[in-house]
């Protein structure tokens, strides 16, 4: 789920996982022990960002049963932290696995590979803290998943983006689909879904 580097700085290895974009966002790969400090961190950023875009009770469903940490992205080391001065900024990450969006408490999910030649990599649960909105927090981890999914293989990106992120993701060359609702709790929460292909940077 989508709404738009905790420290490791230096320049990007081959697969993004490690950089600083020289506007004092470091991002490293998340670990275990990072999980209760980003399922707060999304927590405050879903409330935050989407209250002007969702009716209170679905945005509560949607933090409830919807957001927050997939750990299965977190032991694959695709799950990404941001920090600006060693403070938490934000948090996201690419998949090779099908599952389109949703944490650990969310059901419906599968563990199926995506096979790079013929599906598109998925772009994931992307959070920026409150206070580091306009920062580039957001743009510097869609660069380092963008950079990883490629070293990987992939050559297209899908998200499901929260209403508060259709905005920022446009902005990154995604296109949104038709409009989709989610239940949560007997709740409809609307989301777009959003699709990008990608380009070599040394063809474009």
């Amino acid at each position: 789920m989508a709404d738009a580097g905790v420290t490791g700085a230096g320049s990007a290895d081959a697969g993004g996982v490690a950089a600083n974009d020289g506007r004092g966002v470091s991002i490293r790969v998340a670990t275990r022990a990072d999980i209760p400090a980003l399922e707060a961190l999304i927590a405050r950023s879903a409330a935050a960002l989407g209250r002007t875009f969702y009716a209170p009770d679905a945005l509560a469903m949607a933090i409830r049963d919807i957001f927050g940490v997939d750990s299965q992205l977190v032991d694959d080391g695709s799950y990404l932290v941001a920090e600006i001065d060693g403070r938490l900024a934000g948090c996201g990450g690419w998949s090779r696995f099908a599952t389109l969006f949703g944490s650990d408490r969310y059901a419906d999910r599968s563990p199926a590979l995506l096979v790079p030649a013929r599906d598109a990599a998925r772009v994931r649960a992307m959070f920026t803290a409150p206070d580091y909105v306009r920062r580039g927090v957001g743009s510097a981890i869609m660069h380092a998943s963008e950079k990883a999914a490629r070293a990987a293989g992939f050559d297209a990106l899908a998200l499901m983006a929260t209403l508060s992120g259709v905005a920022f993701y446009r902005g990154h060359g995604f296109i949104a689909a038709a409009g989709v609702t989610v239940d949560a709790g007997g709740i409809a929460v609307p989301f777009v879904p959003m699709h990008k292909t990608l380009h070599d940077p040394a063809g474009a």
